[in-house]
């Protein structure tokens, strides 16, 4: 029996009406209970996938109310007790009713009421949720309570999805260690060694979703935010292409570079969860612009959105075991690193043993240069400094704060002495001539500089335009240059992470194998880096599902096991 003293603080809102669900209910014959007298299928909640739950439900094994009860059980007895991972920042007090809201409607109409029916999700909890507040990880806004939900959550509710809880982070996604202020937040660990650090910022929804706490995450990256601890926790982790995701409803770092992803034990749960994120929004801070450049207007509607990003009906319909055979990847031979230290043989030696085995499967895997990746690296940095307050100040100022009496601005937080100290470092000048130099050198002159170098890589073209050969799928390269940190500090991520935010391509951490530095030491993950064109998460989804089918890199963390059923 679990004591209440070990219980999450919930909130008492306003239950989620379904009707938005009934209204999107999908129609699919494959959502249908097609034989009355088909065995139940039993659902393991230790990696199980939404397919395994939602068979489990439609043949019987299990309620969507079991289904709810049985990951807030875990997250009870594992996130504030045992291993206190301290993952998860908040439960939903609805989640319950929203479950049986749920199996109401199968039990009436035999079926599933669309694709994400009784898919628990916990997001970082910057993402916005009107049952729930949305902290970033902060003692300063622990009772912000946004009026509506972010894009991204209302698109997951009106598939049948249920936002389970809020995960931990760094406060306002600041860095990788893995901490935040928030009083019921606190030092994430790492699922599988817990005396390691989880990666960050987004760090409760990697060790949240790595220990089963909940089906699938959400996280946000700015610049390397999902892929870092999605890297250190085994997880698929993608951040996407800029402008697909919705960044409405989502509290901001750097608005050029922001987007949301999916971090998943499975590939194909995180397609699942991708098909309801993407989507064209008409709100001022969707960040969907028409073209790459920061001063283009809004794209114009949702036919223009898809035409610009063409996404397809679903990413699960490219999913192919066999897509590695004659797959064209290649390696950056530049950013593995090229040290001695035994962290750094690890990841390399790992990630050599994983590119044997993807041409093992039939992939052709060469060796590719990209052009001036010096330049890129130490020319240009993060515009997360120079968008921070403003940005903002924006978010808090887009509802009122009549009822939750929420800070309005990035000066009222720092005044209120409730952030870390490190939130004073972004209360710049932006007025200074030197400032805006910087922020333009980063905004106009990086975007062309990256995004034409990582085009010609991934052509496999010289800057000249002359083919060296055939092109390629994507480029593959270690998520981060070493191993999860000690507790309280952060991985050596090296300056991979940067190819992505700086160019707005996609890039999805793959599980790579299973390291130790010592026989006596729990094993941890290692994780590759996939990145390819701007809107090309068809081709990331079909190689790595292919990768994952092939080489089943995953292992589950021994600290979390299966709960024992009460007799």
């Amino acid at each position: 029996m679990i004591q209440h003293s070990y219980l999450l603080k919930r909130f008492s809102l306003p239950l989620f009406i379904l009707t938005g669900f009934i209204s999107g209910c999908n129609d699919d014959d494959d959502n249908s209970q097609t034989n009355s007298h088909v065995t139940p299928q039993p659902y393991q909640f230790v990696e199980g996938t939404i397919e395994q739950m939602q068979n489990s439900i439609k043949t019987g094994g299990i309620t969507c109310h079991q289904v709810v009860q049985g990951y807030i059980d875990r997250i009870n007895a594992y996130d504030k007790q045992g291993p206190t991972l301290n993952s998860v920042i908040t439960i939903s007090e609805t989640a319950l009713n929203e479950a049986d809201k749920l199996d109401a409607y199968f039990k009436q109409n035999g079926k599933l009421i669309g694709p994400m029916h009784c898919v628990t999700v916990l997001p970082k909890d910057n993402i916005d949720t009107f049952d729930m507040p949305t902290s970033a990880g902060s003692k300063a806004l622990m009772y912000s309570q946004p009026l509506q939900d972010a894009y991204v959550i209302k698109k997951i509710r009106d598939a049948g999805g249920i936002i389970i809880g809020k995960a931990n982070l760094d406060e306002f996604a600041f860095g990788f260690q893995g901490n935040g202020t928030h009083p019921r937040g606190g030092q994430v660990k790492n699922a599988y060694d817990l005396s390691k650090g989880p990666g960050g910022s987004s760090s409760g929804t990697g060790a949240s979703i790595s220990a089963s706490f909940a089906q699938v995450g959400i996280g946000t990256d700015t610049g390397g935010s999902v892929r870092v601890p999605s890297s250190v926790e085994g997880l698929f982790g993608l951040r996407p292409s800029l402008r697909l995701v919705s960044q409405s409803g989502i509290i901001p770092l750097a608005p050029f570079q922001d987007t949301a992803g999916p971090m998943c034990r499975a590939i194909q749960d995180c397609a699942i969860l991708m098909d309801q994120m993407i989507g064209y929004d008409s709100s001022p801070f969707a960040n969907q612009r028409a073209s790459f450049d920061i001063n283009a207007p809004a794209v114009n509607g949702s036919i223009a959105y898809q035409t610009m990003t063409n996404t397809p009906t679903s990413y699960l319909t490219g999913l192919n075991k066999d897509a590695l055979k004659g797959a064209h990847i290649g390696v950056v031979r530049a950013l593995f690193d090229a040290s001695n230290s035994t962290e750094t043989q690890l990841v390399n030696n790992t990630i050599d043993n994983a590119i044997a085995q993807l041409k093992a499967a039939g992939a052709t895997v060469d060796d590719v240069t990209i052009e001036d990746l010096n330049a890129i690296m130490t020319n240009y940095r993060s515009v997360s400094a120079f968008e921070f307050k403003t940005s903002l100040t924006k978010y808090l100022q887009s509802w009122s704060n009549i009822q939750d009496h929420h800070y309005l601005s990035y000066d009222e937080v720092l005044a209120s002495g409730e952030a870390r100290s490190n939130f004073n470092a972004y209360n710049i000048d932006l007025s200074a001539e030197s400032v805006k130099a910087e922020y333009k050198k980063n905004t106009e002159e990086r975007p062309n500089f990256v995004r034409t170098r990582l085009n010609n890589a991934l052509d496999n073209k010289t800057l000249d335009g002359v083919s060296k050969g055939a092109a390629y799928d994507v480029l593959l390269y270690p998520t981060i240059q070493g191993l999860p940190s000690v507790l309280g500090g952060s991985p050596t991520t090296g300056t991979n992470n940067r190819l992505s935010p700086f160019s707005g391509f996609p890039a999805m951490n793959l599980p790579a194998g299973m390291v130790t530095t010592a026989s006596n030491l729990p094993r941890v993950p290692v994780g590759m880096e996939i990145l390819g064109r701007e809107f090309a998460e068809p081709t990331l989804f079909k190689i790595a599902y292919a990768w994952q089918q092939y080489a089943q890199p995953r292992q589950a963390p021994i600290n979390t096991p299966e709960l024992k059923k009460a007799n």
